[in-house]
């Protein structure tokens, strides 16, 4: 049961942050953005899991591409 918990943990602090990232976006509660990713992912049979990835994977390459510097020098 700890190891559980604790892959759960790493997720949890380590993921993508994609719901809250549109909730915030939305002007909208992150639970409810995840509650329309669960629901519609019973609907579509896990094609909505394939969408929150890819979605994932672009936001973390837009964060990638568009990270602020502070200077010409920190590249």
């Amino acid at each position: 049961m700890k190891f559980i918990d604790s892959i759960r943990h790493y997720f949890e602090m380590r993921g993508f942050d994609v719901s809250s990232r549109f909730a915030d976006k939305l002007g909208i509660r992150t639970t409810n953005v995840r509650l329309f990713f669960i629901y519609i992912s019973f609907f579509t049979v896990g094609l909505s899991f394939g969408l929150y990835l890819t979605l994932a994977f672009l936001l973390r390459l837009k964060d990638m591409i568009y990270t602020k510097r502070s200077s010409v020098f920190d590249l």
